[in-house]
């Protein structure tokens, strides 16, 4: 196995121990929300002019989908759709402060779940990680050398 096959695998691995640790963060909320619709949430937080079709869209489905997936949110009073001033043909969506503080009671679970793991981790070992992700996280984002796929296009 070569070293790039090798880093992948221990990469890929790492992923799924990380999914399994913002996963169990997740389960433990309350109320829990599906990740269909905690995905909603999320979009309407990173853009305060989202509407139907924008939503539909950033999570790949037909409009119709997206449309169930706010119905059941508002039933929840997580989510509310009001009519978009600017265009009253449009529907905006926005969150609820039920649902901003959803997301920050998230988060903070999140972080705490993952400060859990990384002080097990020696000192040394956390600073490596620190580097690695950061020199991953500018390769991901650096342009496309010749010949190479960028991967923020996958």
């Amino acid at each position: 196995m070569d070293r790039a096959t090798e880093i992948a695998a221990a990469v890929e691995s790492s992923v799924e121990a990380l999914v399994a640790v913002l996963e169990r963060a997740r389960l433990a909320q309350q109320p829990t929300v599906p990740p269909a619709q905690l995905r909603v949430l999320t979009i309407v937080a990173g853009n305060r002019h989202t509407n139907m079709s924008r939503l539909a869209e950033a999570l790949d489905v037909v409009p119709s989908s997206a449309s169930r997936l706010c119905d059941r949110l508002e039933a929840t009073g997580l989510l509310r759709r009001v009519a978009d001033p600017r265009d009253r043909r449009e529907v905006r969506l926005l969150l609820t402060s039920a649902s901003r503080r959803l997301l920050i009671d998230l988060r903070e679970r999140r972080q705490a779940a993952l400060a859990e793991v990384l002080e097990r981790m020696p000192a040394g070992a956390q600073q490596d990680l620190l580097r690695a992700l950061q020199a991953f996280g500018a390769a991901a984002t650096a342009p496309e050398a010749p010949g190479r796929e960028n991967l923020q296009s996958a």
